[in-house]
């Protein structure tokens, strides 16, 4: 994650995302990601983040199923 958030242009969401999908990593979350924001209203990306930490390692899942939801 920090060698790809080293890259200019690259941020948490995308070093995340790449984690998630390119390298099979499976505790990625995408706390900003629209998707789950929509998926969780009324929760900001902190919040979310923090009720993520129980889906610790799985939450790469946990992003998918909150996708499939919507």
């Amino acid at each position: 994650m920090e060698k790809l958030i080293a890259i200019r242009g690259i941020g948490s969401w995308t070093a995340q995302y790449i984690a998630m999908r390119a390298m099979e990593w499976p505790d990625a979350f995408l706390e900003t990601d629209a998707g789950v924001k929509k998926a969780l209203p009324g929760c900001t990306p902190k919040e979310s983040l923090a009720m993520a930490e129980a889906w610790r390692p799985w939450r790469s899942y946990a992003v998918v199923n909150l996708w499939n939801s919507l």
